[in-house]
């Protein structure tokens, strides 16, 4: 696959990489986001690699969802409390070595996605979709994820930006479908502070 899909995910995950190579060893267990440590943010950032990787080895018969959007509004209907004790256990799955596991799933869901058509099929947690409809939403969560494991750690380590202002495209139409125009407007233009009812992106359950 190429095109600026697959460039977008691609350098979102060497972003990552670079992340995970500034975390100390002695910072991992340090708060990382919500109930998460460090560790368990990193572990599930990491997951938008794993999961191209796992859900290419298994292909759909038919498409179930057909966009980026139509995913989003599927995984967002997720328990918190089950995201939080996925990206716990994903965050023990690295093992000893975080940065060295990171570096090879980016490498090799990069060369998976490179050698894969577009159009290929693959069952995702939602449904079957195309290669090129399931990349964004892993590139969103890179890029969200990764901004969050940044702040944690205190790294100044800057997203792609052609993949950022995809995802910030992405994010935009996403709020405008669940019908938050009117309060994305005021936020975007600084008139307002977010309300409780307009999260932009799920954190996990604070309470679980």
């Amino acid at each position: 696959m190429e095109g600026a899909i697959a460039a977008d995910f691609i350098e979102a995950g060497g972003w990552l990489v670079e992340l995970a190579s500034q975390v100390p060893e002695d910072r991992l267990e340090d708060v990382g986001l919500g109930v998460w440590s460090v560790r368990s943010l990193l572990g599930h950032a990491a997951r938008s690699l794993l999961t191209v990787i796992e859900y290419l080895g298994h292909p759909a018969e038919e498409v179930a969802l057909d966009s980026a959007l139509a995913y989003l509004s599927s995984a967002g209907r997720a328990a918190p409390a089950a995201i939080a004790q996925r990206g716990v256990a994903a965050g023990r799955e690295l093992g000893d070595d975080p940065a060295t596991r990171v570096a090879a799933l980016a490498e090799q869901s990069a060369g998976l996605v490179r050698a894969t058509p577009a159009d290929q099929l693959l069952t995702t947690i939602a449904g079957g979709m195309r290669l090129e409809d399931y990349l964004p939403t892993r590139t969103l969560e890179l890029v969200v994820h990764g901004l969050d494991l940044a702040a944690a750690i205190g790294s100044d380590a800057e997203p792609p930006r052609r993949a950022t202002s995809s995802m910030l495209e992405l994010l935009v139409e996403l709020q405008v479908r669940r019908g938050r125009t009117a309060a994305l407007v005021l936020l975007l233009s600084g008139r307002a502070t977010p309300p409780g009812s307009l999260e932009l992106w799920p954190s996990p359950d604070p309470a679980s």
